[in-house]
Order: C-alpha cells, then structure tokens, then sequence
C-alpha cells in the first residue's frame, strides 16, 4: 500500500505538471475544427441547468468489440487528452430566450436558463447552443443542441446512482485493477452488473407503469469519460439522465477526500432544485457510498425513501461497519437495504410499493440476457496485471 501511495503521488505531480505544459503548448499549434459537447443537464419548471465542454474535434472513432487493450489505452489517452478552448462565447436559446455564457480555462461551461413560460409537460427540452465567434465548414457558426431533463408531474421520486460497481463493475476497492479496467477496456467490452438494465428500467416506469420517474448519475470519475460512461448506458439499456462527474484538472483523480466532497456537492443541489420529490440512492460497499448517503439523510430529513447498496466488499469489518450504519440511518425513518444483486433490490422495491410486482421478471430477463457476469472483467484484468 505504501508502494502504491508513493506512485500515485507521482503519477498526480506529473499529471499536473503535464496539463499545465499542454495548455501553454497549444496556444502556439493549428487548431482542429471546433465542436460543443453538451452534456445533459436538468432543471426544473422555472429553471434549467446546462453544462458541457467546447473542445477542438480530434476525430475520435468510436471503440468496437474487438478493440485490442492497446487499442483501448490510445484511445482513452485520446480522451484525456482534449483540446479544451478557454475564453469561447457561447450561446444558448430556449423558448426564445438568450443566454450568453464563456467558458472557462479548461473549456467548461455553466448555463442557467429562466424559461419565458413555466414548464408543465415535462421530461427532456431541447435547447440550442451555438458559437458565434467561430464558423463550421460551411461558414455558419458552430451550432448543437443540448438535451435538459425535467422531471414529469407523474414522477413520485427520484433515484440517484452511483456508477462504478454500482452499475457496472470496476473494482474500486483495488485501485490498481480499477484503473487497468478503465484504461484498458471500453464501452463495448465493459458489461453492467447482472439485472441492473431491467432493475432501472422498472424503477424508471414506478409502480404505476408510466410515471418517469427521474435519475441521475453521480460518480468520481473524469468528466473525460462522460461519452464513453452515456454510450454504456444505452447499449445496455440502462435509463439514460444526467450524468454528473467532476474535473480532476490533473491533481485530484485519486482523493478519496475529494470523493467525499464532490457527491455532496453534487447531491445536495439536486435535494434543493426538487423540494417535493423523495429520493432512493444507490450505491455500493467499496468505498464511502453509505457513509454519504447516512450524512444526507441527517442532512435532509424525511427525503430519502431507501438507499440501496451492493455488497462488493466481503471484509467482515466493511460488513459490520454497515450494519451500523443500518442502525443509524433507521432513526431517521430511512432504509439502507444491504443487497447481493439487482433481482433482491427489486424485490424489496416492489414490497416497497416504489416498482410493479411484474418488473420483477423483467429483471429476472435482464439477468438471464447478461451473458457475462462481472468475474469475467475480474478474471481478464488479473490476466494482465503485474502480480500474475
């Protein structure tokens, strides 16, 4: 472990010289054709949030199947290695209201939309983006459309998730293996954990069959990953909503501290936007997602219905450190549920009146359609890692 803390102490000292050196150098190189990569916001009938990046297009190819480890670890280097543009005006039209926004050092932008006519109908809007400074190859400014969720009137709650061994296996709990997976494999190769499609799908419909029930994704990971973890999502059929990540600049890629600190401040404003809507969070057992979720339900009282958690860590001390927090979290009129798979929180939730009783096969589908179980991902990046 030590070993280990003194390599990734290095490896964030030179990331970080690193980025700042590849800032400075592009000032002086020719630049690709530029393009906005929104990612999808939320909001809600008064108000709509907006973020994404204005990057240069670097032509990146989609992954495929067949795509070689090598092949992976070129093209998640591409990834990483965006051509941000800083200093980008940018503008954004809804309902025929103009929101100008610059983006900043690294290419980000943040909108905050005021509709001209409150929001009823609910659930995705489109608004248009455009560059009005920098023209496409047809002359015309660089122009996309980003997508805002809204949650429905007939949503009864909505669900946050985490991502890695949450919905889909990474083994956050050895970092070593975890960061071979990321690297090394891609969207395609990367298989969910067992019944989650169905399991988000039936939480998606609630018990009512049609209520669109909203969720969002809050994970540690780079936003460099945001199109990679979205094309995950719709090949395997997950419900696909906002996806909030967090920037490592190059110095913070492996902070548990700063793990802790950006879900919270990526929770916490969703509590706040939707007062009248209760939430179910899940999670997993190999890092601090009980922990987090215990400091929001004291926080905010009432709100949380259930928080699921993955059992992903057999260490007996993990396990009891739980159950305390079962304990605790009951004070509050809250369940943690401690669940071994997708088909057991599924039939929790159907006691629990949140999804129909007959999702419950659909989940059972999902399973049985789930060719490759996690431990094949575990058994192949073992097959590559330095100690085997």
């Amino acid at each position: 472990m030590e070993q280990f803390n003194h390599w990734r102490d290095k490896l964030k000292e030179i990331a970080g010289r690193a980025d700042d050196w590849v800032l400075h150098w592009r000032r002086g190189v020719a630049r690709d054709p530029i393009i906005i990569s929104p990612y999808l916001g939320y909001g809600n009938a008064a108000r709509l949030y907006l973020s994404g990046r204005v990057l240069e297009d670097e032509g990146f190819i989609p992954p495929g199947e067949a795509d070689s480890p090598l092949e992976n670890l070129l093209n998640m280097f591409k990834r990483f290695e965006s051509d941000e543009m800083g200093g980008v005006r940018l503008l954004a039209r809804f309902q025929g209201v103009e929101q100008a926004g610059v983006t900043d050092r690294e290419g980000y932008f943040h909108l905050e939309l005021q509709p001209s006519q409150r929001l009823t109908d609910g659930e995705w809007y489109q608004v248009e983006l455009e560059l009005p400074d920098h023209l496409n190859q047809s002359g015309q400014p660089v122009r996309t459309t980003g997508q805002v969720l809204v949650p429905p009137p007939s949503a009864r709650f909505g669900v946050i998730s985490d991502i890695d061994d949450t919905i889909v296996w990474s083994n956050a709990v050895n970092k070593l293996q975890m960061l071979l997976i990321v690297l090394l494999r891609n969207e395609r190769t990367r298989v969910p954990f067992k019944g989650v499609a169905g399991f988000y799908q039936a939480l998606h419909r609630g018990v009512g069959g049609n209520e669109r029930n909203p969720i969002f994704y809050v994970s540690s990971s780079p936003w460099n990953l945001y199109s990679l973890l979205l094309e995950f999502m719709t090949l395997h059929q997950i419900p696909v909503g906002p996806i909030l990540l967090r920037d490592y600049g190059g110095r913070s890629l492996f902070s548990a501290g700063d793990h802790h600190a950006h879900k919270l401040s990526k929770i916490e404003p969703l509590l706040q936007l939707y007062p009248d809507l209760p939430f179910i969070l899940i999670g997993d057992s190999g890092q601090q997602d009980p922990e987090i979720y215990r400091e929001i339900v004291k926080k905010y009282p009432r709100r949380i219905r259930v928080i699921y958690i993955r059992s992903v860590n057999p260490d007996p001390a993990r396990i009891a450190a739980i159950d305390a927090l079962i304990a605790e979290v009951q004070k509050f009129d809250c369940q943690l549920v401690l669940v071994s798979d997708s088909e057991f929180a599924a039939a929790h939730a159907a006691a629990e009146g949140l999804i129909a009783p007959e999702s419950l096969a659909l989940v059972r589908a999902h399973k049985t359609d789930d060719q490759q179980a996690p431990a094949t991902d575990a058994d192949e990046v073992n097959n590559i890692s330095p100690d085997r």
